[in-house]
């Protein structure tokens, strides 16, 4: 397949792309403190979550296929390619729509603009899902039903 040398490269961007969103959600989100507590934003906090989650996937679609081939039915890499996609579309509309009343030139306050910053990275590790997602799925759908492997680009990683 055309996109087989593609997927490894999507996967290093999806990790760059989580940690930069995991790092300035985390700056927004220490932002809201108060001493009378936290009242973080729950879209911001699930932002949060979605950049952890998504090293955990990247670490299991990247080590599983490599070193536990029974862990890597093709199935279950789609499921978890599309629960990640639904999380990571999730999670940066729900930050658009908190911070939908700033505007980009309108507010000066660092934490507004890291908000900004780190729905546009979410917007792109959407995006970057989206296409690994598609690989995903034509594998699937490429395959037959008694075929239980990974996709063969990440089989083809450890040669």
């Amino acid at each position: 397949m055309a996109f087989d040398a593609l997927v490894l490269p999507l996967r290093a961007v999806q990790v760059v792309f989580s940690i930069i969103v995991l790092g300035l959600s985390a700056y927004v989100i220490n932002a809201f403190d108060s001493p009378l507590g936290n009242f973080s934003p729950d879209s911001l906090d699930f932002l949060l979550f979605c950049s952890i989650w998504t090293m955990l996937v990247v670490a299991y679609l990247v080590v599983a296929p490599l070193h536990f081939p029974a862990l890597a039915h093709k199935f279950a890499i789609l499921a978890v390619e599309v629960v990640t996609v639904i999380f990571w579309f999730s999670g940066w509309i729900a930050v658009a729509a908190f911070a939908g009343d700033w505007q980009l030139g309108k507010c000066d306050l660092s934490f507004c603009r890291s908000t900004i910053a780190a729905d546009i990275f979410a917007v792109f590790i959407w995006f970057t899902f989206l296409a690994t997602t598609a690989i995903a799925a034509l594998h699937v759908r490429n395959t037959s039903s008694h075929d239980t492997s990974a996709p063969p680009q990440m089989q083809a990683a450890a040669v």
